[in-house]
């Protein structure tokens, strides 16, 4: 196996672009992945794209990745398409190293689109919930929905001693199944450790204020705690804030061998060190989750620890899913990822960094970018190139991201190690 490298990230900004459609936002972010690479179309081999919902918002299957190439002048090259829900560009660019990794090519081009908001508010909803099992969500998420409005109404009752009297009820907002999945997973880790909602609330600020310094981020505006805690509930301890929107957007990657890195004679390459799929298992909601098993094989594979990780990106779609990552990769004891947010480990700054981009919160959510942006990011971080929200220092970095659901934890994941190599 060769050692393989990025040597080129690009993206578009996320969020709602009406005026653009598929191959025009794929489009821009290869031409970036290639200009920062140094390269030109020519030099690609051969192209992995990832994409989850196109089916569904366009009616576009099957040859996705080589529609949208063609049309940017990319063709007679092998196009392999990827489809693995939130994490599609995550494993598409796995599929890439592997490729180059075993010497059949030596430039690939990895792209993560995905076009996911429309005014059919209810047809936008349905998306997620295709990302589970499409057999028994809907009574999932309406038991979820059952016990979220009985929480909150003990929450409330709890806590009208303390409240001014005639104080308005918090407004509620519709989620997708997937906060309602989220909001659950919150609901017993409160339980299980005492974490709270304002420890959800104080990852989610952090996240907010990271992303004013991110020209790519769907959201760049800061907000404070309170304002957080205060705004509309999706479901509970989740409030609007804390959760990813609805956004459209690209990311592309440029991976090389090591012998095309030095023929090109590239001055910033970053080394995979590892990157590793793995699938959900059914197990009872306590037992270690696919996040904490895949991190175990992560490091072993990529020869580092948690304490080497000096800049993280995770998925976190809700604030919840941050402070659960930041205890499955290691980087805190469980149960202790809400302290270990409030500490401000996890701030530019901070012992840990996570999610400098804004994270999914802030920076977006569009489903088959995602990955490749986690991973444009990074590849930015250790490369000094990130601006106002850059990690000083940052050597190795990790992402991880989620796909999916099934049972208690996610359908797929794939966590990827990377290191500056210069």
């Amino acid at each position: 196996m060769r050692d393989v490298y990025i040597n080129g990230a690009g993206m578009t900004p996320f969020g709602k672009h009406m005026d653009k459609n598929m191959k025009s936002l794929a489009a821009e972010a290869v031409n970036a992945s290639l200009q920062h690479a140094g390269l030109t179309k020519e030099a690609i081999q051969t192209a992995v794209v990832g994409n989850a919902y196109q089916g569904i918002v366009t009616g576009q299957e099957s040859i996705r990745g080589q529609v949208v190439l063609r049309a940017m002048g990319i063709g007679d090259i092998p196009v392999t398409n990827v489809e693995n829900a939130c994490c599609s560009s995550a494993t598409a660019l796995q599929v890439a190293w592997m490729d180059v990794a075993l010497g059949l090519h030596d430039v690939g081009l990895v792209l993560g689109m995905e076009k996911m908001y429309m005014d059919d508010r209810e047809k936008r909803l349905k998306l997620y919930s295709s990302s589970a099992d499409v057999e028994i969500v809907e009574l999932f998420v309406k038991a979820m929905k059952e016990d979220a409005e009985r929480r909150r109404k003990d929450a409330e009752t709890a806590e009208k001693t303390a409240a001014p009297s005639g104080e308005k009820k918090k407004e509620k907002v519709e989620g997708s199944a997937f906060m309602e999945i989220y909001a659950m997973a919150a609901r017993l880790h409160m339980e299980q450790y005492g974490i709270t909602q304002r420890q959800l609330a104080v990852i989610s600020s952090k996240n907010h204020a990271h992303s004013v310094h991110n020209p790519y981020a769907q959201y760049r505006t800061s907000f404070t705690v309170d304002e957080i805690l205060a705004a509309p509930l999706v479901a509970f301890p989740l409030t609007r804030p804390m959760c990813s929107p609805v956004g459209d957007g690209a990311a592309a990657l440029i991976v090389c061998s090591k012998d095309y890195v030095k023929k090109i004679g590239a001055k910033k390459p970053v080394k995979i060190l590892a990157t590793v799929l793995g699938g959900g298992v059914d197990r009872d909601f306590f037992a270690p989750d696919i996040g904490e098993r895949l991190s175990k094989i992560a490091y072993e594979k990529a020869g580092v620890g948690p304490g080497d990780i000096d800049v993280a990106e995770v998925h976190d779609a809700t604030a919840f899913g941050e402070l659960r990552a930041t205890e499955d990769m290691g980087f805190c004891p469980n149960g202790e990822g809400g302290i270990f947010a409030e500490q401000g480990h996890t701030a530019i700054g901070g012992r840990l960094p996570v999610n400098p981009s804004g994270g999914l919160e802030s920076k977006g959510h569009p489903v088959g970018a995602t990955g490749a942006g986690q991973i444009a990011e990074l590849v930015w971080q250790l490369r000094g190139e990130a601006g106002g929200r850059q990690v000083e220092g940052a050597r190795v970095a990790l992402a991880e991201n989620g796909g999916g659901n099934i049972g208690v934890e996610e359908a797929a994941m794939v966590i990827t190690i990377l290191q500056a190599d210069f």
